[in-house]
């Protein structure tokens, strides 16, 4: 028997298992009307933190105009974040690793400065490569276009001094200008029973994660923000993560608000959906928030808010009292905690300002 013709040229081809034409046809390649030739493969790699993944997204876009006919992969930390645009979607692993060391690639991007991915960018076969790869045993700009942004994650002055934001400097060490490419991100059509009566839905999310605490805000002035909001005819609901969940909680007791609880990623995400506007620190919550393109008010004190891409659709409040613990995890500043120098009624003022 002479064996089915296959094209393994194409974007549905699988080789390990049936591509999805023919699980859902019964079709053979010959005679696939969906046969879609590629003629190279592109590789980001862009591992963390959850919120620096989604803020990347923007990329694809790009990418998907200036390269149709190339298979995109992704190899990160949170493979569940990166969209199904995305062709070919990898979990770090040393499995992964092997796998992509036997292609030949027609760019890399490298958005990380850890070691290991400067090092493992360093390693891959590609024509070109963007971001940063390992030099002289330390992580460094593969090429010119990095320089800005290596430099700006070095001194803490120049980082101070930066006006541009995120996505123009990734889109700049690309070769390219940011066109305010909008963040993508793939989100359940759950349906959630919230009774809010018609009124304009406020998300709170409460937490930062463990590692960043300087950018708490005190659970005294969550629980002041959501009566204020609840008087003025809003309503508040309760964000976060099993870490705010007694936290949360707490919060929803004292103040009468509700609070749904914690979900897996992928439900949190739909929860997001269900606000109008969401209230938060700088958190994976807030990249979040942004793709689904909903209005934010973002509390930030350690960070340039310049680099924030909000669309148009977001105020950012900063401490009435200076932040003493620039990008740092915790504050060492034993006189004040800046965070506390935003107050309720400046994040309800700011919510006001907000078309809805």
């Amino acid at each position: 028997m002479i064996p089915p013709r296959y094209y393994s040229d194409c974007r549905y081809f699988r080789g390990d298992i049936p591509c999805k034409p023919h699980k859902e046809t019964g079709v053979h390649c010959l005679d696939c009307e969906q046969y879609y030739p590629i003629d190279g493969h592109i590789l980001i790699i862009k591992l963390g933190a959850a919120g620096d993944v989604i803020r990347t997204t923007p990329l694809l876009t790009k990418i998907k105009q200036q390269f149709p006919t190339k298979q995109m992969w992704w190899i990160t930390h949170f493979p569940e974040l990166v969209p199904e645009i995305v062709d070919k979607v990898l979990n770090f692993s040393h499995e992964s690793l092997i796998t992509l060391q036997s292609i030949e690639f027609d760019l890399v991007i490298n958005l990380d400065k850890d070691c290991y991915a400067c090092s493992f960018a360093s390693n891959l076969k590609s024509k070109e490569k963007y971001g940063f790869v390992m030099k002289n045993g330390k992580p460094s700009p593969a090429n010119y276009l990095a320089e800005h942004k290596f430099l700006t994650g070095l001194f803490d002055d120049m980082s101070k001094s930066n006006s541009k934001s995120y996505l123009e400097e990734i889109f700049e060490i690309c070769g390219w200008q940011f066109s305010g490419e909008e963040y993508i991100i793939d989100c359940e059509h759950f349906q959630w029973d919230i009774k809010s009566d018609g009124k304009v839905i406020i998300g709170l999310n409460t937490g930062c994660g463990s590692r960043w605490t300087s950018r708490l805000w005190k659970n005294d002035y969550w629980i002041e923000l959501a009566r204020i909001l609840k008087a003025n005819d809003f309503f508040p609901i309760l964000l976060g993560g099993e870490i705010e969940d007694e936290k949360n909680s707490m919060i929803a007791d004292k103040s009468g608000i509700y609070y749904p609880g914690y979900f897996p990623l992928y439900r949190f995400i739909s929860l997001v959906n269900q606000c109008s506007i969401v209230v938060t620190a700088v958190t994976m919550s807030l990249h979040i928030a942004i793709a689904l393109r909903k209005n934010v008010v973002v509390m930030n004190n350690i960070f340039n808010k310049n680099e924030f891409e909000l669309y148009g659709r977001g105020v950012i409040i900063e401490p009435e009292q200076e932040c003493k613990c620039y990008f740092s995890p915790t504050c060492r500043n034993d006189d004040y905690f800046c965070m506390d120098s935003i107050y309720p009624t400046a994040i309800f003022d700011a919510i006001k300002t907000l078309r809805i």
